[in-house]
């Protein structure tokens, strides 16, 4: 009688993909992403705009270049009406924002979790060289007791035999 093996239903194969670590782990990141990027938002509009806006303006997505001739905008759409305008304070604005999500993310998150496995490393290593140290001198002294064996039962004294007292060496071979 061959046993049939039953397939998972789409449904479980579905619970099972949600259910992985990657996933989960994926989707807090996007969330916490996207709340991380309102935070370096309001910092780039509310403290680096206006230390440019010491400069000039304090909008840094108003900076502009006319590509071809002078450019004239609506007042009341704010659209271009002539002339076409290199918007490079947007890209301006989008670069300070990625610098400061960058360091933040690099000083906040990334460094001391390198330090942090850095030291559970470090201690791994040390357990480990203690645990081979212990491995180590387990087998050296496997290894007297050994020769200590072969010695007595070759008759001979071994190396790492000693003196009981005067005129005897050690145990003595069983006779048989």
């Amino acid at each position: 009688m061959v046993s049939e093996k039953k397939e998972p239903s789409l449904l479980d194969g579905f619970k099972a993909f949600l259910m992985r670590g990657n996933v989960i782990d994926l989707a807090v990141a996007v969330v916490i992403g996207a709340a991380f990027t309102k935070i370096v938002n309001s910092v780039v509009e509310g403290v680096i705009n206006p230390l440019v806006g010491a400069i000039g303006t304090q909008d840094l997505n108003r900076y502009s270049s006319c590509l071809s001739g002078p450019c004239k905008y609506d007042q009341e759409t704010g659209k271009v009406v002539e002339g076409i305008p290199i918007m490079w304070g947007n890209v301006l604005s989008a670069t300070l924002s990625f610098l400061i999500t960058a360091a933040v993310v690099y000083f906040l998150m990334v460094l001391p979790m390198a330090k942090y496995l850095a030291r559970q490393a470090a201690r791994k290593a040390e357990k480990e060289g203690v645990a081979e140290a212990m491995e180590v001198s387990e087998l050296e002294v496997l290894k007297e007791i050994r020769d200590e064996l072969v010695a007595q039962r070759s008759g001979t004294a071994g190396p790492a035999s000693r003196e009981d007292g005067p005129g005897t060496t050690g145990p003595q071979p069983p006779q048989g």
